[in-house]
């Protein structure tokens, strides 16, 4: 019998489905990634040791979303770059338009515990790093939003994912 170590994530597939769900509705899929060292990106567009990277097609080139990794080259700056992320560094994936998508828990290195939460959660969610916990919260109580917001229907609220620190 499998334990929940043994099996497989589950993240690679929801980050596939939702990237899929993205270009097939017309929004532009964006990720947002925890660096560490075993993150390749241009450091001098990540803060607070976080980046957004538009994993669209017309951003990117030669995009592989693995069940390991996600590669591909895209221009910072008209500089072309190889990009590579590893899947457990991913720790949101949604579309720029609405804010819909999904929030994941940061994985811990393979080389330290597990950490205490293990599942995804829908989007819509503050992830408060010290506490461990993901929690979902009307777009209103978003305070860190400084683009114009488009019209909604009356009494429809606008699901966003709002890092708390």
């Amino acid at each position: 019998m499998l334990t929940d170590k043994d099996m497989p994530s589950t993240r690679p597939y929801l980050l596939r489905a939702l990237y899929e769900w993205c270009t097939d509705n017309g929004f532009t899929p964006y990720v947002a990634v925890k660096v560490d060292e075993s993150v390749r990106v241009p450091m001098d567009h990540v803060k607070n040791g976080e980046i957004v990277l538009n994993i669209s097609f017309d951003a990117t080139s030669s995009l592989q979303l693995g069940n390991d990794l996600i590669e591909f080259k895209a221009r910072f700056g008209g500089v072309a770059q190889d990009i590579r992320v590893p899947i457990n560094r991913v720790i949101a994936i949604y579309a720029r338009e609405n804010g819909q998508g999904m929030a994941f828990p940061v994985e811990a290195p393979a080389s330290t515990s597990e950490s205490p939460i293990s599942r995804p959660r829908a989007v819509g969610a503050r992830i408060d790093e010290t506490v461990k916990h993901i929690q979902l919260v009307p777009h209103e109580a978003s305070q860190d939003d400084h683009e114009p917001e488009p019209p909604q229907p009356p009494g429809r609220t606008k699901p966003a994912l709002t890092r708390i620190k």
